[in-house]
């Protein structure tokens, strides 16, 4: 009898073939609702997500047979893994196989920001040619705030090091990783004094919820860019809106949002939405910045190398 795999999330064939070849059945529902997989991991050794499923406890309870869990990408806020843990069921992430996605995503909203890219291309096909009022802004000089320094903050942090920045890093949980290029710091006091911009790469807990808040951007000194690649609920919607519109942030760079997709969005969320889109200084992305094609295979490689350890 073969062992049943849920994939409710594009992997690559890298993955599945294995997984095949090893006596596993793979249960392919990308797009699988959270109802539909409580009727199917019943007969389940293994579940695969991305952030479609919770995997709480009462789905883990569902799962009678289930033995591990496997998180493409970071954020394992998805699962309950204390619970997880006291049902003996191993959970796997694969945030190495997506930071490099992610810091270059991050580093090509920047410069697409600071160098008016995008206003300036948008202005163009409408036979607008401006060149005083889309003037540049250089990395160069600059100093940036990385908040979390595990594997995507440190991929940022590779990608700036070209650019002649100055880097501080801080991480409440790591320290002593940060490698001679940069400063590490013990509290976030320098990067209020001295950051032009602050990108934000840490998981989503009860500790970073809303991390960046009104007393966060109340105590940055000077005006500020703003990047968040991490979760949506890192950053105070509405403390990054006024930020805005007072000119205390100069401009924001947002790859994930509050609540996502559009289509699950409060009334209040959309309208927040479309003002900040609708601002030039403003960049967002469809949580994509993890998303490319090489992170695929990279994220399911990462997955396969901790399934098969364990098996």
């Amino acid at each position: 009898m073969s062992k049943k795999v849920l994939i409710a999330a594009p992997v690559h064939s890298i993955l599945t073939r294995w997984l095949e070849a090893n006596g596993y059945e793979c249960i392919m529902m990308e797009r699988i609702t959270q109802q539909e997989a409580m009727s199917l991991v019943g007969v389940c050794t293994g579940i695969i997500t991305s952030t479609r499923l919770q995997v709480n406890k009462e789905l883990l309870d569902a799962a009678s047979m289930l033995e591990w869990v496997g998180r493409m990408g970071s954020g394992m806020e998805v699962i309950d893994l204390p619970y997880a843990a006291n049902k003996g069921i191993a959970c796997y992430s694969s945030p190495e196989g997506n930071c490099n996605a992610v810091a270059e995503h991050a580093l090509g909203m920047l410069l697409s920001l600071n160098k008016k890219l995008f206003k300036s291309y948008n202005e163009v096909k409408n036979g607008i040619w401006l060149r005083d009022e889309n003037r540049g802004v250089e990395l160069e000089g600059k100093t940036v705030g990385i908040i979390g320094f595990g594997h995507t903050g440190s991929s940022f942090a590779r990608k700036l090091y070209g650019f002649d920045v100055q880097a501080l890093a801080y991480d409440k949980y790591v320290r002593g990783a940060v490698p001679k290029y940069m400063e590490e710091c013990d509290s976030l006091e320098r990067i209020f004094e001295e950051a032009d911009i602050v990108s934000f790469h840490v998981p989503l807990q009860h500790d970073t919820r809303h991390y960046f808040n009104k007393e966060f951007l109340e105590k940055m000194h000077k005006p500020f860019v703003l990047i968040n690649t991490s979760r949506g609920g890192v950053v105070d919607t509405k403390a990054l809106y006024d930020g805005l519109l007072s000119g205390k942030i100069t401009g924001a760079c947002i790859d994930v949002w509050e609540e996502e997709p559009i289509t699950s969005m409060s009334a209040e969320m959309r309208k927040y939405l479309d003002e900040m889109a609708a601002m030039d200084k403003v960049i967002i992305t469809p949580h994509i910045a993890g998303y490319s094609v090489e992170a695929l295979y990279k994220m399911s490689k990462a997955l396969l190398n901790k399934i098969v350890t364990k098996q």
